[in-house]
């Protein structure tokens, strides 16, 4: 087995405990998992080409769609949410 898809399945189970964690826990765990996400996708890119790359970037996103979301009105459209 690939060492990506070992590393890949890590930060799923990583990811999965950190969801179960209480919301103020959550934050310096989650900010790593959000680092570390695309340096795995574009390394399952690497191993098995940019479909693959593809999908783990969709499944990415629908994993952190509110946060980004959030991230996305604040930095970029200057909206501040309350």
């Amino acid at each position: 087995m690939q060492l990506s898809v070992v590393f890949s399945a890590l930060w799923v189970i990583c990811a999965t405990i950190v969801a179960m964690l209480p919301m103020r826990l959550q934050f310096p765990p989650g900010i790593v998992l959000l680092i570390c996400a695309p340096m795995l996708i574009i390394w399952l890119g690497f191993d098995f080409g940019w479909i693959i790359s593809a999908l783990a970037f969709a499944a990415f996103a629908s994993m952190f769609r509110n946060p980004l979301r959030y991230y996305w009105r604040k930095w970029v459209r200057g909206e501040v949410m309350e």
